[in-house]
């Protein structure tokens, strides 16, 4: 073959129509392990609402409908959406299907714990905290407005007090000073 041959060959099998072969993947294994079809139970919005009320157990601290479908990485997502889809497949209500996954994980598969009991603090306390902060700094400020500023004192040895309106010669060498940079 000569060189023209070579380069001719080399081009074609670069050009994205090859014939019937062009989107076809020769060998699917070698761009990670493959996953079964999806099929419109997998989507439902009932198992959506149940899937993103339970944490993925891999750590990765999202829900299982997320981690399933972003971290194709992920060996422990699969499985607990199999599981969630069986128990569907059973006849159980959402109610049930968590309370299934309560029962065989723990407290821990949720991804908010249920407002009852010491759980409650967790809902509680922060915004009790927000409120006593808030609270606490209008007390500061209004206790400061009440007493006033201090006298301050200038660096020619006068001494200013706050006052409720604008000084008059303070006003006149404003304008000059503004007349001046205008210019």
């Amino acid at each position: 073959m000569n060189r023209r041959g070579f380069l001719g060959t080399a081009l074609a099998s670069l050009l994205p129509w090859q014939g019937d072969q062009a989107d076809r993947l020769r060998d699917p294994g070698s761009v990670g392990r493959s996953r079964a079809p999806v099929g419109t139970l997998d989507n439902d919005e009932v198992v959506k609402g149940i899937e993103h009320k339970l944490k993925c157990t891999c750590g990765c601290n999202l829900d299982i409908f997320t981690c399933r479908t972003t971290d194709f990485t992920c060996q422990f997502s699969p499985a607990l959406h199999k599981e969630v889809m069986d128990l569907r497949a059973e006849g159980k209500s959402p109610d049930e299907v968590i309370a299934a996954f309560v029962e065989k994980h723990g407290e821990q598969i949720l991804m908010a714990p249920k407002p009852e009991g010491f759980n409650l603090a967790g809902y509680l306390v922060p915004g009790i905290t927000i409120l006593a902060v808030g609270a606490a700094i209008t007390a500061v400020i209004l206790r400061r407005r009440k007493v006033g500023l201090p006298d301050l004192g200038h660096s020619d040895g006068q001494t200013v007090r706050r006052s409720d309106g604008p000084n008059p010669a303070d006003l006149d060498r404003l304008q000059k000073a503004l007349t001046e940079v205008a210019d």
